[in-house]
């Protein structure tokens, strides 16, 4: 009988050096890109989705191109102090990449840039963990939004409710979530359930560099000598 494949052991030399050739990979073709492209920004996102953002990336894809990922190897892409800097001044840029972050190199005007970015938002329903932008609660009566069908499910989620002549009917008010509190495994689902959008995928320009020019979007980190050029 054949051996299966996933039993076949993997030396730790073999996937410590795919990840160290894929790091390098990404550091050169961030060195390439620093090269290619006229301006680097540094921007935050909340909420990420993943789609979302690979459509905004597709839409710039003929005049720019997006990094994220590790910080630190975006970091030792770029240098981080004058004299390992791969052109002057992306040091500061370096220095900015920190948390939830990343970077678009790109050939658009810092006007179409800004409008771009300014402009997105993306609703889509909030992840368990997630902090309620307001209360949801629900009345007792019937819920005509859903099927009898579902009513086993809604009782999983802790939702008082029963079947009355076919109708799922609430019992008593439930409230689903409060306004400032993280969202519990169940609410998140009645929250999809019920079609209630809470969160905001949203991208925040932090900095922007060009041969000639810095400009911060934001105050810089409290430990960072990073200022406007």
């Amino acid at each position: 009988m054949p051996k299966s494949k996933r039993n076949r052991p993997v030396t730790l030399s073999k996937t410590k050096k795919k990840g160290r050739e894929h790091k390098e990979a990404i550091v050169n073709s961030i060195k390439e890109a620093a090269e290619k492209y006229s301006s680097v920004y540094v921007f935050s996102f909340e909420n990420m989705r993943n789609q979302k953002f690979k459509e905004f990336r597709e839409q710039l894809k003929s005049s720019s191109r997006f990094f994220l990922g590790s910080n630190k190897v975006m970091q030792v892409s770029l240098g981080r102090s004058p004299a390992d800097e791969v052109r002057p001044g992306l040091h500061k840029v370096s220095k900015l990449l920190r948390g939830d972050s990343g970077m678009c190199f790109t050939n658009l005007s810092k006007e179409e840039v800004e409008r771009l970015f300014n402009q997105f938002e993306e609703y889509d329903f909030a992840r368990t963990g997630s902090i309620a932008t307001e209360k949801v609660d629900l009345k007792e009566g019937p819920l005509e939004q859903f099927t009898h069908e579902m009513e086993p499910f809604l009782r999983k989620q802790g939702m008082p409710v029963r079947l009355n002549k076919g109708v799922v009917e609430l019992v008593s008010d439930f409230v689903v979530c409060e306004e400032g509190k993280p969202l519990s495994p169940e609410a998140a689902r009645i929250l999809r359930l019920l079609g209630i959008k809470m969160a905001s995928f949203r991208l925040h320009l932090i900095c922007r560099w060009t041969p000639d020019d810095f400009e911060l979007y934001i105050d810089g980190p409290e430990d960072s000598d990073v200022e406007c050029s």
